[in-house]
């Protein structure tokens, strides 16, 4: 293992080799996602699907997702998160190879891409808890931040970028088909690297008593949204985020389009520019955030971040120059995403490790609750309103509401008595890295060297 002092903070998790395998399985999982979307979206086009088809497709995904992300978070908590990522990776190998196969063979129809695409959001609903609650089993406490600081650089440059111009190679030179075909194929490299990982012990609460499997499931399911209510920083800050996704995810996705195009003169081009300035603007706050220490009042900054960070929002309403918006979009991106690593490190650093699958499954759900409605009222409230006041209620409201969201929850109080800074961190936490260390036994492998000496000793990461 490298010695992590010696790299930059942002860097230290790749000291880790286990971490270096999850890291190029993410890789290779987000290029895939990314070029998935693109090709999806143009065999639409090649058979000469309209709007309303492609929604069909979108909705599947969507729909995929939001059914499956409570079970997921219960399944992380339950089975080892390396067996759930291995499967996830070969169902979505599967997936992008039966459309292969449709494609080529010039049977497929759009039926057939939104049932596919539900597959893929049932797995996505797998993936996102199970990965959040294995990272504090590969790395200890203080590189939770810079690791998750990575996965925030990663998702804009390799899903956002990347993948959709691996995509865009690949149909001009076959068609959709081979885009489908190669993704396939990066998921099995996926899976792949998942397989020479070690696999971590699950980590549960010592004097629970297991029942039937099924009914167990919902027992889980209910001690998650029972932890949620009873916890107040996390239903502060997820109420916050539900009531801020309602407020701008609607005039992001389906306002901002028609204010480029009506206000600036732009067509397609100008719209993806200002897409890629978010992408770009959350890549550097990513880094940025993992760069440095966390902060000292977290909670504090990551609120204010999410508030504040919509305030550019307002000025997209108000101006006729392409620029502007790009600016102000990229300010957004740098504070949103900065603030999400902040968030993501802050699970992993105070929920109970028996319980973290859960709890990222449903910040993953809640954080999509409102998200379709939004869009669905943003359409008609634009053309109610107008653009301008409709981005400045986004740029606006957002502030208030996170001022509001500290005041009457204390959270100031909260994150005082409860330092996640490397300094004052809690010693008696276990984030669970010894496991993937070789300090704790993996359930999966036997350890001669532990049965004599009573305790496992370090293996090279």
């Amino acid at each position: 293992m490298t010695d992590a002092s010696r790299l930059p903070r942002a860097l230290r998790p790749f000291s880790s080799g286990q971490y270096r395998l999850l890291v190029a399985a993410l890789s290779a999982s987000l290029l895939s996602a990314g070029a998935w979307l693109v090709a999806a979206v143009w065999q639409v086009v090649e058979l000469g699907g309209s709007p309303v088809d492609l929604s069909y497709v979108a909705v599947g995904a969507s729909l995929g997702l939001v059914l499956a992300v409570l079970f997921g978070g219960v399944a992380a908590d339950r089975i080892p998160q390396r067996y759930i990522l291995i499967t996830v990776e070969l169902v979505r190998g599967v997936t992008f190879a039966t459309a292969a196969v449709l494609a080529a063979s010039g049977v497929i129809e759009v039926w057939h891409l939104a049932v596919l695409s539900f597959v893929l959001g049932v797995a996505d609903g797998f993936f996102y808890p199970a990965y959040s609650a294995w990272l504090p089993a590969i790395l200890p406490a203080e590189q939770l931040l810079a690791a998750n600081g990575v996965e925030g650089v990663l998702r804009p440059a390799v899903m956002q970028a990347a993948g959709p111009a691996l995509a865009s190679a690949l149909i001009a030179v076959q068609g959709p088909w081979l885009a489908f075909a190669v993704v396939a194929v990066l998921q099995a490299g996926a899976a792949a690297v998942l397989l020479v990982m070690r696999t971590t012990a699950v980590r549960r609460d010592a004097d629970e008593v297991v029942v039937h499997p099924l009914r167990q499931s919902f027992i889980d399911m209910r001690d998650g949204f029972a932890y949620l209510l009873r916890t107040r920083w996390l239903f502060a800050t997820l109420v916050f985020s539900i009531i801020l996704v309602f407020l701008i995810m609607g005039p992001i996705e389906v306002l901002l389009p028609f204010a480029v195009k009506d206000q600036t003169g732009g067509g397609a081009g100008a719209f993806a520019l200002a897409l890629a300035a978010f992408g770009v603007g959350g890549a550097v706050g990513s880094l940025t955030v993992a760069s440095v220490r966390i902060p000292r009042r977290y909670l504090t900054l990551m609120i204010l971040a999410w508030g504040f960070g919509c305030v550019p929002l307002a000025i997209i309403g108000l101006t006729s120059w392409l620029w502007v918006m790009v600016i102000a979009l990229f300010i957004v991106g740098v504070l949103f995403d900065g603030a999400q690593v902040v968030w993501g490190t802050l699970l992993q650093r105070r929920v109970p490790p028996s319980m973290l699958g859960r709890v990222s499954s449903l910040d993953f759900f809640v954080s999509l609750a409102l998200m379709p409605i939004s869009m669905a009222v943003a359409g008609p409230i634009g053309e109610a309103i107008g653009l301008v006041p409709a981005f400045l209620i986004a740029g606006l409201v957002p502030p208030l509401l996170a001022i509001a969201t500290l005041a009457l929850a204390r959270l100031g109080e909260d994150e005082l008595a409860h330092p996640l800074d490397d300094a004052h961190a809690d010693a008696t936490i276990v984030t669970g890295a010894e496991a993937a260390a070789g300090f704790e036994l993996p359930v999966d492998e036997p350890h001669p060297r532990a049965e004599r000496s009573g305790r496992a000793e370090p293996e090279p990461g």
